[in-house]
């Protein structure tokens, strides 16, 4: 990858991210880090979810980190926006085939439910992965742009 990776983080999310960052240098990576630069108790994970989603957006980062306490707030949030393929993973699998078959930009991990170690193998698992343009696989994310093209991907409580 050419462009940094994204990382951010809320309180829960915090330590693992801090934690992660000289890793990733050291794995040769450059990284965009988008905060939480301290830890605030009273921080909420969509101020950083915005944030790394309009970094991916807006090509500041091709692909993203987003880290809160379970990891599930953060997904959600980012699959707001228009673009974001967020999701949240527990195992290598789903980290590497999330972005082999559905084209997935975020990774989310819970902050509060994993280990550094096994971040650290998700997050390898995540970035090593290349999307796989075959046709069935391009027609199911053209099919979910289209629905974020009509829903205007705002989606209600």
């Amino acid at each position: 990858m050419t462009l940094p990776i994204a990382l951010a983080a809320d309180h829960g999310g915090f330590v693992l991210k801090t934690s992660l960052i000289d890793w990733l240098k050291l794995c040769g990576h450059e990284s965009l880090d988008l905060g939480a630069y301290m830890f605030d108790a009273k921080d909420d994970y969509p101020d950083f979810a915005l944030k790394i989603s309009e970094a991916l957006v807006s090509g500041k980062a091709e692909r993203g980190i987003l880290i809160c306490g379970s990891g599930v707030g953060a997904s959600i949030v980012a699959n707001k926006i228009r673009g974001i393929r967020a999701c949240l993973c527990h195992d290598t699998y789903t980290a590497r085939q999330g972005v082999e078959h559905d084209n997935m930009n975020i990774l989310c991990l819970g902050g509060r439910v994993i280990g550094i170690e096994l971040a650290k193998e998700l997050i390898s698992a995540f970035l090593r992965a290349k999307y796989t343009d075959e046709e069935k696989y391009a027609r199911r994310i053209d099919k979910i742009a289209e629905l974020e093209r009509i829903n205007g991907n705002n989606s209600g409580k």
